[in-house]
């Protein structure tokens, strides 16, 4: 989603640190009214959202832990090139440092960054827990992948089948939920083995 906030400002929201009180709060938002509201924004645009899929929380890790946005003060931190994630840094104190993700193994291990912030996909399948030893589990954003299609692509569907794409598109949510929750357990546990602490 946060690349879509290029085309509709509806999806800026995501960008917006501790929006979601937890988990159940954000599923809350995403499968009701509000959910379906930024989904169907770029109608008017030839696309909309079929749904949103978890693309897991964002929370930093660097080799000291985050307790409170003060221990940001002063940390390089790596953001995405949004303004939101930029201003969230500079709010908590912090220097937010533009960075292409590709670069951030070697930015964190050679200290041209001090910390990062992503999901703990980032630490395990990246490996960034081999530089990046504390996992600050707070959770400040929630930004979900999003499934689009053309209004065109759809509105050469019958009724019927329009209906079976959204029935599915529902039911998938869930089930990618069910799927993302599982793997989050085991790439938590590979913290572990990594040698990676994980503070909340």
């Amino acid at each position: 989603a946060s690349e879509m906030a290029a085309f509709e400002n509806s999806y800026k929201l995501f960008s917006l640190p501790y929006l979601f009180r937890d988990r159940d709060h954000y599923y809350q938002v995403m499968q009701g009214d509000i959910g379906r509201k930024i989904l169907d924004s770029t109608k008017s645009k030839g696309y909309f959202g079929l749904t949103f899929y978890d693309g897991g929380a964002r929370s930093f890790y660097g080799n000291k832990p985050v307790l409170k946005p003060d221990d940001l003060k002063g940390m390089k931190v790596r953001v995405q090139p949004s303004p939101g994630a930029v201003e969230m840094i500079k709010v908590m104190g912090g220097n937010p440092t533009p960075l292409d993700y590709g670069e951030l193994y070697t930015a964190l291990q050679q200290g041209v960054v001090d910390m990062a912030e992503n999901s703990v996909m980032a630490l395990t399948t990246m490996r960034h827990g081999e530089v990046a030893k504390s996992f600050s589990l707070d959770e400040h954003t929630m930004v979900p992948d999003v499934v689009l299609m053309s209004n065109a692509a759809f509105d050469k569907l019958s009724p019927e089948n329009q209906a079976v794409i959204l029935k599915a598109a529902k039911e998938s949510m869930s089930y990618m939920k069910d799927l993302w929750s599982e793997e989050e357990k085991q790439e938590f546990a590979k913290l572990d083995k990594m040698g990676v602490k994980v503070y909340q």
